[in-house]
């Protein structure tokens, strides 16, 4: 189950993403599916195509099922699965 404390540690795609804000203006509002992640990227699919969203200088809103996410690139601007063993020793308690 996704809430404000866990999310980081989920698996983000196939997640609805929306870029709220960006460094790189050309990439602020794009939206669409999370179909793959990699260190430094966010691979979105798009009504326009695939885009590739740089994580360390945006601001995502994630949504899944009803509820929405507001996540900060710096947070996640790592590898899935070392984003994921971080974010557990952080919500240990």
């Amino acid at each position: 189950m996704y809430n404000n404390k866990n999310i980081l540690l989920h698996e983000f795609i196939n997640l609805h993403v929306k870029v709220i804000n960006s460094f790189d203006t050309c990439q602020s509002g794009i939206e669409g599916t999370v179909v793959d992640e990699t260190k430094n990227l966010l691979i979105v699919e798009t009504k326009t195509g695939i885009r590739r969203i740089v994580k360390s200088v945006s601001v995502f809103e994630f949504t899944a099922g009803k509820k929405s996410f507001i996540v900060n690139g710096k947070d996640i601007n790592h590898r899935p699965y070392e984003r994921i063993e971080k974010c557990i020793g952080m919500h240990a308690d």
